[in-house]
């Protein structure tokens, strides 16, 4: 008889198979046939004994070296089989990593390659997958990473007591992905992925495509299985129609960790939900969720950028957020961070030993005043990563639109650097060309892969176009915070009213560059924190006067032309500076005075939802009028909002501490205006000083005006005039 022997390996392949320390393990472990055998080998240190079972036969291996066993059987097919492993005298049954074929195809390789995979989530990362086989459906999770300058990558957990050496990965060449699909593990399992570096070094490091994460401080990937159905049909079905542009847009801007302390997604999807919807926002903007170490950087340096944080429950409990937003009618906005991510050891940076996620370039790969890395923008699987991610939380979790933060650090070589701590472009210019090149590629497949959703820039200088379409050389987003109002307007209300006549340019100003870009008016979290106290002490005057002042400027911001967006605790004039360490001073309400602002913003919310002049031509010059723009030593604004077959709204708005009581106000058209708002009105806690009933308009020309009205102005106040017919 014939004896048969094994394919041979050479001992040191061998020894480094044993040790996990080879780059490719399926070319020794696993099936090998031959003309007239099948060896099988496989890795199991400190077994007892292994045998080889398949549909007709069971073959005792033979322990070749270093944990290594090695099983010949007759025959020349590849097969189907498994493992009988004893350890200490007992035997269990398992199925083998190293008898499948790789689970990433070629087709994903080549897209990997042209830094062209907008899916790239659902081939790297580990994904739960199903092959059927002569012995039954195996399940399992098959793992890829991206590490090219990698000696070796091996996967570690708590399902092999994170020592790797029986689990190491294979290469699967240039792509610089390393691949396994471990059988028998599913959700829940933890993971990193340990991995060799060229100079010899090993790190553990978490999966940069994982979809779940441990709760922090601890630092694991978890294997997840979607399975969610969700209830939001409607919505998703009318969300290509939508135009936001042209619609009513108040945005409620939520840390969820803080909003309400110690609160889950399921929870927020009813408390949060029934709140934002009593209130009459039209969206939510959520500040970042993708999984972060660090609580304290309110998740702007993030470690997992495809897995909501574990801190309030799983990927499926923020789906069931969104969720219930959508079905009350709110769309939801998550916060972006492209422009920057931290050092953590465990984490992205240096990831394979080397300059990987981040620029190598010193001058260019570090935020210095945030101690954080800069991705390399110019490298396309980098690329691929960053524009796969925005994909990925607007299909996989239904968002409808992403903040990006900190657009003018990623546009400009010399942001917050000093002169010699920077290096030109190309053509001697301070652009970053690469950011630019991304922003309009994740912009652009965005708004292509996902129509109705709305891509929002926090851009906080004069960079032109940045709301101008990718294919007329703009970066192509929808919205752009306007920055310059935010800072004007703030600045003026800060001072004493009886100053302002000599700052009433910075409360204009925003009107010269209004239609520049398409805007959202923000007063946002970063107006609220690092000793710059709450929007209600930045007012100046007693506990009246502040919460006046409050109300003014609300109904300043959602009546000037642009979206509105509002941070969490300003809309009831929350006295104490915002922190992420406890909830919202709820029991402010408490006072009345605070209670009356609330509702004073949620009168304005309606107010502005059901008068389409106010937001239908935001972003053009004939949607605003002035009616009054050089009343200085009145502390005193009037303007008129137009839109097209809708009444025509009138505002003024009075930052002085003293009431006008015979304002002659210029209208376009004569009749009854009605008052649809008044900031002072007594149930807000304001002094009743207004035009009950709205006023009429005369024919008494004035400012070059057909007719005006006398109008009683209130201290520290704004009224909102509707006409009775078009105008």
């Amino acid at each position: 008889m014939t004896t048969l022997r094994p394919v041979p390996v050479d001992d040191d392949v061998l020894r480094s198979v044993a040790h996990g320390t080879y780059y490719d393990p399926h070319s020794v472990l696993g099936v090998h046939p031959t003309a007239d055998s099948v060896t099988v080998r496989v890795v199991r240190p400190g077994a007892d004994a292994v045998a080889v079972v398949t549909t007709g036969s069971r073959t005792e291996a033979t322990h070749e070296a270093e944990g290594v066993w090695v099983a010949v059987m007759p025959g020349n097919q590849a097969r189907d089989y498994r493992l009988e492993v004893t350890y200490d005298g007992t035997t269990s049954t398992c199925d083998d990593p190293y008898r499948f074929m790789p689970t990433v195809g070629e087709i994903d390789l080549h897209l990997i390659g042209e830094g062209r995979h907008e899916q790239l989530w659902k081939v790297l990362g580990a994904n739960v997958k199903r092959f059927d086989g002569e012995l039954g459906t195996v399940t399992g999770t098959a793992f890829a990473v991206w590490a090219p300058t990698a000696r070796a990558v091996r996967l570690v957990g708590d399902f092999n007591f994170w020592q790797g050496r029986t689990h190491a990965m294979r290469s699967l060449g240039s792509s610089g992905i390393w691949e396994l699909f471990v059988p028998d593990l599913g959700p829940g399992t933890t993971y990193k992925y340990e991995i060799i570096a060229a100079d010899g070094s090993w790190r553990q490091k978490a999966d940069p495509m994982a979809r779940a994460t441990e709760v922090p401080p601890a630092t694991a990937s978890v294997v997840i299985e979607e399975d969610y159905t969700w209830t939001d049909d409607e919505w998703m079905t009318n969300r290509p129609k939508s135009d936001w542009y042209h619609s009513a847009m108040s945005v409620y801007e939520v840390h969820l960790g803080s909003w309400r302390w110690g609160r889950t997604y399921r929870e927020l999807a009813v408390e949060l939900t029934q709140y934002v919807k009593d209130m009459g926002f039209t969206h939510v903007e959520l500040m970042p969720v993708a999984e972060h170490p660090f609580g304290g950087s309110w998740g702007y340096q993030v470690s997992s950028y495809f897995a909501p944080t574990s801190r309030y429950g799983g990927p499926d409990d923020f789906r069931f957020l969104v969720d219930a937003l959508h079905n009350a009618g709110i769309g939801v906005i998550v916060d972006w961070v492209p422009a920057h991510f931290p050092k953590d050891d465990w984490s992205l940076g240096r990831f394979d030993g080397t300059a990987l996620y981040e620029d190598p370039d010193p001058m260019r790969g570090e935020h210095q005043d945030w101690g954080t890395y800069v991705f390399n923008f110019g490298r396309r699987e980098v690329r691929n990563f960053l524009v796969a991610n925005s994909t990925f939380w607007l299909e996989e979790f239904h968002v409808d639109g992403l903040r990006v933060d900190a657009v003018a650090s990623m546009l400009y070589l010399d942001y917050s650097r000093s002169a010699d701590g920077w290096r030109p472009n190309q053509f001697g210019g301070r652009e970053n060309l690469e950011a630019i090149s991304f922003i309009q590629e994740a912009n652009a497949t965005s708004y292509r892969r996902s129509p109705g959703v709305i891509m929002i820039a926090e851009e906080s200088t004069a960079w032109p176009g940045v709301t101008r379409p990718t294919n007329a050389d703009g970066l192509g987003f929808g919205l752009k915070w306007n920055m310059g109002w935010m800072n004007d307007t703030l600045r003026y209300m800060q001072e004493e009213p009886i100053n302002r006549r000599y700052h009433h340019n910075e409360i204009t100003f925003s009107m010269v560059y209004a239609f520049s870009e398409q805007y959202v008016l923000p007063l946002s979290h970063d107006e609220v924190v690092h000793g710059k106290g709450s929007i209600y002490g930045r007012m100046p005057g007693d506990h009246w006067q502040r919460l006046a002042g409050c109300r003014t400027l609300y109904l300043f911001q959602w009546t000037h032309p642009g979206k509105k967006l509002l941070f969490m605790g300003s809309e009831f004039a929350q006295g104490g500076e915002w922190t992420e360490k406890h909830e919202l001073d709820w029991f402010t309400l408490d006072d009345p005075g605070h209670q009356g602002v609330r509702d004073c913003l949620r009168d304005l919310n309606k107010v502005y939802r059901e008068n389409p002049a106010l937001w239908l031509r935001d972003n053009t010059p004939d949607g605003f009028e002035w009616l009054d723009s050089d009343a200085a030593d009145l502390n005193l604004l009037a303007f008129l909002r137009k839109g097209p077959d809708t009444p025509t709204v009138a505002v003024v708005v009075n930052f002085a501490g003293v009431p006008h009581e015979d304002y002659r106000l210029p209208l376009p058209s004569g009749g009854t205006w009605r008052e649809v708002l008044n900031t002072d009105a007594a149930e807000y806690g304001g002094s009743g000083v207004g035009n009950p009933g709205g006023v009429t308009a005369e024919a008494v020309p004035h400012y070059e005006r057909p007719f005006s009205a006398s109008v009683r102005i209130p201290p520290l106040g704004g009224i909102i005039l509707v006409a009775d017919e078009p105008a």
